[in-house]
């Protein structure tokens, strides 16, 4: 990455390009020109403008501290001793209902993600969907302003969240299709694990400042009515509207667009099926085909890690609203770190053994969490941690690997498969951690649902042939 004028937009490949006979990948077009490092900054500060979501609300505070405590519970389950089984039984219910939630958000996904990246392809305006995703993220996120502690608004709040869910995932098609613009086959590994490893930073960061929030007893501010987490949600919220603003103004739109390929709404459904039979019929494709089903597993497992990871801190060793902030700083910096110097090794090795080694290595820290859960909270600060080693590598190279085998001119397509296909799997973990706990009434069996999910993308991607 030098310090070179942006890009110029690559032209449109031609109709054929629509047929089996495609071969050329948009990592390969001739005209392509490294980006400047404004460029891919400017890319990867994405990343860290909407990371709060994920690790403030959907991770380690909103739902973990929050929405999924007994401030949610009737009053007269809330006076309970905490080992009493019915208030036991009644948390681990919101625990599954945050799961339930996810999966619906995972079905809308499914249906919406590949037909507006296939849209915004054909229309060239990928940095508009890019934007429409954004913004309707921030006001899920202002929207948690009004999810006050009383049992009548967990659904509101489950809602709101699996709402930033899918839009957040519409938004990232069209992050995952611009990189596809800006990168080379040389420098796809290291410039995809920096947006990841940019989002676990703006993590640190977001969480650093919630500590000190809290440290600060809120600064005054009163804890009724739930007021510092939805205080926070805000922030959260303003956070990415801050940050979110470079990528529209520096970063150039991946291409020109396919006018032939234009069709309404329901037209692009059929016009999907097409393509996927396509992608499975044409050798230089077929790679592509067969990752896109292996990784919707082991991808799926990667976000239940991290959707429910500070549940289980919370509810099953017992960590408090302080130890969960440390351990979420942590576990971001860990996995940070590890995710920008994967990139090279991805550079190097290839994404194929980056994902294979970190579902390997999660799957026994998994394995060893559920079978020592009751030897206390070290277990899950090694295991916890280990965990977090290994799940951004895993996915700064799946999306590295899925860029190699992008043929030209269906960026936001593929991508929007790739989000399709990972959360037409969502139901596997959200709904294996919700169903193990509501039949157990153990949120510990949860952590044995995610570790089966892991195994089996592991299991799938051995026979995926590696991208060249």
């Amino acid at each position: 990455m030098t310090d070179m004028p942006e890009p110029a937009r690559p032209s449109a490949p031609p109709a054929a390009a629509d047929t089996a006979a495609l071969t050329v990948m948009g990592l390969e077009l001739p005209q392509r020109a490294p980006a400047s490092r404004g460029t891919v900054f400017a890319w990867a500060l994405w990343d860290w403008a909407t990371q709060p979501f994920n690790t403030v609300i959907l991770t380690f505070i909103f739902t973990a501290l929050y929405l999924t405590t007994d401030a949610f519970l009737p009053p007269d389950v809330q006076g309970l001793a905490d080992e009493d089984p019915v208030k036991v039984a009644a948390l681990a219910d919101l625990a599954s209902g945050l799961g339930w939630g996810t999966t619906v958000a995972g079905l809308l996904i499914l249906l919406l993600a590949p037909v507006l990246g296939q849209q915004a392809d054909a229309a060239g305006r990928q940095k508009l969907w890019l934007a429409i995703g954004t913004g309707a993220l921030i006001v899920c996120m202002l929207g948690l302003w009004f999810v006050e502690p009383t049992p009548t608004l967990f659904w509101l709040g489950v809602a709101l969240i699996s709402a930033g869910m899918v839009f957040g995932e519409i938004a990232a098609v069209n992050s995952n299709a611009i990189l596809v613009g800006i990168a080379t086959p040389k420098t796809i590994g290291r410039i995809s694990g920096l947006g990841w490893g940019f989002g676990y930073l703006g993590g640190i960061v977001a969480l650093a400042l919630v500590i000190v929030f809290y440290l600060g007893d809120w600064f005054g501010l009163s804890s009724e009515g739930g007021l510092p987490f939805r205080v926070i949600a805000v922030g959260c919220a303003l956070w990415t509207i801050a940050f979110a603003i470079p990528i529209f103004v520096k970063v150039p739109e991946p291409s020109l667009g396919r006018p032939e390929r234009r069709v309404g709404f329901v037209q692009s459904y059929a016009l999907l099926v097409k393509d996927v039979a396509g992608l499975y019929r044409s050798p230089a494709t077929r790679p592509t085909f067969w990752f896109l089903l292996a990784s919707a597993v082991f991808r799926d497992g990667l976000a239940g890690v991290f959707t429910f990871g500070a549940v289980i801190a919370a509810t099953v060793f017992g960590f408090g609203t302080l130890e969960l902030m440390i351990f979420g700083v942590a576990a971001n910096v860990i996995a940070g770190v590890s995710t920008i110097i994967s990139g090279r090794l991805d550079d190097r090795f290839g994404p194929k053994r980056i994902i294979l080694f970190s579902l390997g290595a999660m799957t026994l820290a998994g394995l060893a969490v559920f079978a020592l859960a009751d030897a206390g909270r070290t277990v899950f600060w090694i295991g916890g941690l280990i965990l977090c080693v290994f799940v951004g590598p895993a996915q700064a190279a799946s999306r590295s690997f899925l860029a190699r085998v992008t043929p030209a001119g269906r960026e936001g397509e593929i991508f929007g498969l790739y989000a399709t296909t990972g959360r037409a799997a969502s139901w596997m973990a959200s709904a294996a951690w919700a169903l193990l706990i509501t039949v157990t009434h153990q949120t510990t069996f949860g952590i044995l649902g995610l570790v089966l999910v892991l195994l089996l993308g592991f299991l799938l991607l051995l026979p995926v042939k590696a991208a060249r």
